[in-house]
């Protein structure tokens, strides 16, 4: 018996995501559903873990873009972008290979991409550098933080984030190291980071951000545990085991 096709679905509106889902168990029901994200790194990290058939990918997520998201796949699997545009973006899938579903779902443009998907699985999947390209022009690009106030004892400074050597929880504030000191910025890390460029910086713990560009190297403790090391400070960075990922090119 063949194995059943495998599918991640990344949508940040979750509505949407519990109605994609349910379309698709009319549509496709031995299509299993392995992972679902809410967000582009969310989605980055399943996609780490699983190596599905089918990714339906919201193109605007917080955190990461899906068309972020899609430079990673790199022919891994079949890719449906998810999409609120039209015109112009749609004229740009109607070039190639590569299927989209316009938000609001319609059942009928859903069941198109599906009878596509279903006959394309077992085929290598379409190449999305064209299209990423294309993609890339036409919907609005995205505006990350520049900079921030935070305070330093009595005084409140201000902090481009390319200073920023990492950001981490600190019970209701969070800190933000640079090379020359610290300062606190009454913030959640979580909320933070979806106004961060994910391509500088990247979670490496559930409390702690790290700049890429700060990054001397990795080592491991005594206990095996991955530790980053930077290029301004002496303090090393734990990096939890879902993070790891990361740094295997380091």
């Amino acid at each position: 018996m063949a194995q059943q096709p495998a599918a991640l679905l990344a949508e940040d509106e979750a509505v949407l995501r519990d109605e994609l889902r349910s379309h698709l168990a009319t549509m496709w029901p031995e299509l299993r559903i392995v992972g679902e994200a809410s967000n582009g790194l969310e989605a980055l990290r399943l996609l780490e873990r699983v190596t599905p058939d089918v990714f339906f990918l919201d193109i605007e997520m917080p955190g990461m873009t899906g068309l972020e998201v899609a430079r990673q796949v790199a022919g891994r699997c079949h890719v449906v972008f998810v999409t609120a545009y039209n015109a112009h973006a749609v004229a740009a899938f109607e070039q190639g290979a590569i299927d989209y579903v316009l938000k609001p779902y319609t059942i009928e443009r859903l069941a198109l991409a599906v009878g596509r998907l279903r006959q394309r699985l077992g085929t290598n999947p379409a190449s999305l550098d064209h299209l990423l390209r294309e993609l890339a022009r036409v919907v609005p690009a995205r505006n990350y933080l520049r900079w921030i106030n935070a305070s330093k004892g009595q005084d409140v400074s201000l902090i481009t984030v390319d200073e920023v050597l990492y950001f981490q929880s600190d019970t209701k504030y969070t800190r933000v190291v640079t090379a020359e000191g610290e300062a606190l910025i009454r913030r959640p890390l979580k909320e933070l980071q979806e106004e961060l460029d994910p391509a500088c910086f990247w979670p490496i713990h559930r409390s702690t951000i790290v700049n890429a560009n700060a990054i001397a190297g990795v080592t491991r403790d005594f206990r095996g545990r991955v530790l980053v090391k930077l290029k301004a400070r002496d303090e090393k960075l734990v990096v939890s085991e879902t993070h790891t990922h990361l740094f295997k090119i380091m």
